[in-house]
């Protein structure tokens, strides 16, 4: 591999030298320069557009179109030429004659007109507005400047992206796109061309909703040699105190990138190739709540190293097999070690372990124009990765639930190898006022997954009623002489179990006091465990103009899958534009826009793989709340003990009658063009999904109600197997989104997009993992969903400032996330903690707990209400950041536009140099995490963690500091 890179970069070295010395002989004749601006028929600049111009004898020279529009061909001989020009989207034009005289400079301004086919036209944000149903004012179209305001690292710019695409319509995030392919994370940022959110969302082509799309398009290869070459950094020194830290722990952020683009053979083929190394030693905190040397309750907080290392590297190259056919290849390698994975918030340092990931990938795109109205597009895509785990089981876990965790990580050492491909084929074409496509796309995946997970064992101390004991640890007799019973926490039956230990008590008597363990689990058996999984998608769409001022698109999609029954998976959709007054080539104010769709949702592999492990024979989990085995603690009972105990080990099964999710989703909005350059759109979403994913423990103990504390636990359904988790598709979820948009693109110096959203979200699921209160009664299910974030509000731009400063701000804003408030012990015996408590109605019931939440009964009786699912509210969250450049150019003058550095001033130099200061939270707002929600936690209704980047369930670490200060010089030219 080293070999060929040298080959390769002593070839482009070669082929710059070249170049220069065609610069130095064309200098000294009179050189002449035609250039020009390509736009549309209603003003929008056209960028990446090939123009082409040829000399009397037919020569031929390409260009594209730059940020701005322009085309500019350098270095003419006197003489005649014609041009033309083309864009996807766009009628060619007929080729236009032009006179170059000696030393002149000519100017040529092209209007392409619009095509009915697919209309994939970059627009600006002040173009008119369009019924073209990938133009539509909500989208975020991010280019050039805009681009530039975007973090660097790949990580946090994801976070970034999903805060821009907003609460899509669904329980998930925005997926993100790269070149036509899913991808987990977006490329570095200085591969990127253009990012382009919410297009087109009823797209039949799309199996999901189009405003849960996040399309990237990486660079392509240019007709000279360019480059770029940037550094990044950041440390503990720039940025503010953790207020959730007790110390600062060494932090410092590191980030190379380069990237070179040229050609390989003149007119025929080019490349990209992109190089980038992470070096981070990222903080986590942890911020528990542990025991002393005297067995006293005490605050524990402590900020560490968890160093990342992270390489990519990605070749790219695009070959023009004929007039009619052109190739893309591109490799993908990416590296990552990470230390101290595990550790933070609630987990100590001994819950730590090292990761090592890899992941390789090869992708093929061919483009064949067949004919004037028909092309072809076929992509490929193969993936290999691999990951490894290593971690300390040779101690059982301790989890004194929501106080801390301790122990062994339980990871062992742990492996997965995954091999997917994907194979994509669409074709387009047009027929009179049809712009039809059609297309399929079909992916597998293998899995083999070695994973030892809790094979040394886990013990777990949760909270509950208990006798109430005096300052000297004895028991508080009530009026009737009997124990007083208080409801405890998690730490507190920890702590006594040491207490009575240390003095000596059985644990017998330990139990009867309040200590002992809730419960142990452990599994064995084959770590190894293997799944394989395939789907299909096809689909036809018809984009048709009725009316110069009416489209309307009609479009079905069917999809299916292993691993599921459901194969009657018909997604149709229809989406309609109407400009009231507008017609083809006319301004349109005001366009009226809705869509109505199907779209499915594809069961994850990885569900299969734990159907596959946990099946009672490669490997069993014993799950034990037997005093006979808790009373071993802190000791790992024998798994024959466990065997001759006749306890069943639990397993985990998919749904005999399991069926894809799938989703009804429905808009009405408006596009509005305003005076001074402004655009706004208001769309109202509504959201309603079937068949969503959950789990469910269908044998679990059924609970008959007793006087007593305890629950007098019967017989199971499926008899004494042990428990049964299954996968099961009965969630729903309703959601209502109302999404403002305001836009504005005042000048080429002043750009600036906002977005508020008022949402409403409601379901009985949280994902596939979560499971309900009662396995037998889901009625009380129904209430908020972890996305219910009521309000949402994001403000950013470009700002140019004298002195040729440039900045981006960006603002987000949302009201509290939801959490779920239990009671944090197991009262009906299905091994879960998911019971929520009751709306307290007697305060001097024994166990009842008064919060600034309100009150509530952790051992609800019948007849008592249910507090409703994700019931808490967390904090609001508000960051301001900004990012502000200062760009320089020098050198001779650039060869074409496509390796010009634009400068502030206009002037294209050959080089360019930018200094940039990103700041993360510029106010430094104390944004908290979500709060604990376990009534039975020392820390319930606390937040011990900064919020995510963006308030998202995953928006990367925030734990080096609260405000951040990163600067980053980069090179061009």
């Amino acid at each position: 591999m080293m070999e060929m890179f040298q080959d390769l970069m002593k070839r482009y070295a070669a082929l710059m030298l070249i170049l220069l010395s065609g610069v130095a002989a064309s200098a000294q004749q009179p050189a002449s320069t035609l250039q020009g601006r390509i736009t549309d028929e209603l003003g929008g600049i056209i960028i990446g557009a090939p123009v082409f111009i040829a000399d009397a004898s037919g020569a031929e020279k390409t260009i594209l179109t730059n940020s701005e529009g322009v085309y500019q061909f350098k270095d003419l001989s006197p003489g005649a030429y014609k041009v033309r020009a083309t864009a996807e989207g766009f009628v060619a034009t007929e080729e236009h004659s032009v006179e170059i005289a000696a030393g002149r400079h000519e100017q040529l301004d092209i209007t392409l007109r619009v095509a009915i086919a697919e209309q994939k036209v970059n627009v600006t944000m002040d173009s008119p507005l369009s019924l073209d149903p990938e133009n539509n004012a909500d989208a975020i179209v991010l280019r050039g400047k805009d681009l530039e305001g975007l973090p660097d690292d790949p990580d946090e710019l994801a976070a970034a992206l999903q805060a821009l695409a907003g609460p899509a319509a669904g329980p998930s995030g925005g997926e993100i796109v790269v070149d036509g392919f899913k991808a987990t994370r977006p490329p570095p940022k200085n591969n990127i061309r253009e990012i382009r959110i919410n297009q087109n969302p009823f797209s039949a082509e799309n199996d999901r909703m189009g405003s849960r799309s996040i399309e990237i398009f990486t660079k392509p290869g240019t007709d000279t040699l360019t480059g770029q070459a940037s550094f990044s950094f950041n440390n503990e020194k720039l940025n503010s105190r953790n207020p959730f830290a007790s110390n600062r722990a060494p932090f410092q952020a590191r980030l190379y990138a380069i990237n070179l683009s040229g050609p390989i053979k003149s007119q025929k083929a080019s490349f990209f190739l992109d190089l980038e190394r992470r070096e981070i030693n990222d903080n986590a905190v942890i911020n528990a709540t542990v025991l002393d040397s005297s067995l006293s309750p005490k605050p524990y907080s402590l900020a560490l190293l968890t160093p990342l290392r992270r390489t990519f590297f990605s070749p790219r190259i695009e070959y023009q097999l004929s007039q009619t056919n052109t190739l893309a290849a591109r490799y993908n390698y990416t590296r990552s070690n990470l230390q101290n994975a595990g550790v933070g918030e609630l987990s100590l340092l001994s819950q730590s372990y090292n990761s090592l990931n890899s992941e390789q990938s090869v992708q093929l795109t061919e483009t064949a124009i067949i004919n004037k109205s028909i092309v072809n597009e076929l992509r490929f895509q193969y993936v290999r990765g691999s990951g490894a785990q290593s971690g300390n089981d040779s101690v059982p876990t301790l989890r004194v639930l929501d106080a801390f965790n301790d122990g062994g990580a339980q990871v062992g050492r742990s492996s997965t190898l995954e091999n997917r491909w994907e194979l994509q084929d669409y074709v387009s074409w047009t027929r009179g006022h049809h712009a039809l496509k059609v297309g399929a796309r079909l992916r597998g995946v293998k899995i083999t997954d070695i994973s030892p997970q809790n094979f040394g064992g886990t013990y777990i101390f949760a909270g509950g009623l208990a006798p109430q004991l005096d300052s000297n640890n004895r028991v508080v007799l009530d009026a009737q002489q009997q124990p007083s019973l208080v409801f405890i926490t998690s730490l507190e039956r920890y702590r006594r179990t040491l207490l009575f230990k240390q003095e000596g008590l059985s644990p017998a008597e330990i139990r009867s006091l309040g200590g002992g363990a809730s419960q142990f689990s452990i599994a064995t058996g084959d770590a190894r465990a293997r799944v394989g999984q395939f789907d299909m998608g096809a689909f036809v769409q018809d984009d048709w103009r009725v009316r110069p001022n009416f489209m309307l698109s009609l479009g079905l999609r069917y999809e299916t899958q292993n691993n599921v029954n459901s194969n009657l998976n018909f997604a149709p959709r229809v989406r309609f534009g109407w400009s009231p007054s507008g017609a083809l080539g006319e301004k349109s104010k005001t366009v009226i826009r809705g869509g109505f769709g199907i779209f499915y949702d594809r069961l994850n592999e990885r569900l299969s793989l734990q159907a596959a492990r946990f099946n009672g024979i490669n490997q069993q989990q014993f799950v034990a709340s037997a005093p006979e085995i808790l009373d071993q603690f802190p000791q790992v009972p024998p798994i024959e003990t466990l065997q001759n105990l006749s306890l069943n080990s639990t397993t985990t099964r998919l749904a005999n009658d399991l069926r894809s999710p799938y989703s009804y989703q429905m808009a009405l909005g408006v596009d509005r063009q305003l005076p001074h350059h402004y655009t706004l759109s208001a769309t109202f979403l509504n959201f309603r999904a079937l068949h969503l994913l959950r789990s469910r423990n269908v044998n679990a103990p059924f609970t008959v109600p007793a006087s007593s504390a305890t629950a007098a636990l019967s017989a199971r359904p499926l008899g004494e197997t042990g428990d049964i988790f299954q996968y099961e598709s009965s969630g729903v979820f309703n959601q209502h989104l109302l999404v403002v948009v305001l836009n504005n693109r005042f000048n080429r110096k002043l750009t600036l997009f906002s977005r508020y959203i008022l949402a409403k979200a409601s379901s009985n699921t949280d994902g596939a993992e979560s499971f309900p209160l009662n396995s037998y009664d889901l009625s009380t299910e129904y209430g908020r969903a972890l996305s219910d974030i009521r309000h949402r509000f994001l403000f950013g731009g470009t700002i140019s400032l004298p002195r040729h400063f440039q900045l981006n701000p960006l603002i987000v804003a949302s009201t509290g996330r939801p959490f779920n408030i239990t009671t944090g012990h197991d009262s009906n015996g299905d091994s879960l903690f998911t019971e929520r408590p009751a709306f307290a109605t007697d305060l001097s019931k024994p166990g009842v707990i008064v919060t600034r939440l309100g009150a509530f009964d952790p051992n609800p009786t019948a007849g008592e209400t249910i507090i409703p699912r994700n019931f808490g509210t967390g904090p609001a969250y508000l960051t301001v950041n900004a990012r502000l450049s200062r760009s320089f150019s020098f050198g001779g003058k650039a060869n074409s536009s496509t390796e010009a550095q634009q400068n502030a001033d206009g002037g294209e130099r050959r080089y360019g140099l930018t200094f940039a200061i990103q700041v993360w939270n510029l106010f430094n707002r104390i944004n908290a995490g979500v709060p604990i929600g376990n009534l039975s936690s020392p820390l319930f209704g606390v937040s011990n963690a900064n919020a995510s980047n963006f308030n998202l369930s995953d928006g990367g670490s925030t734990a080096a500091g609260n405000r951040r200060i990163e600067a980053q010089i980069r090179f061009n030219f």
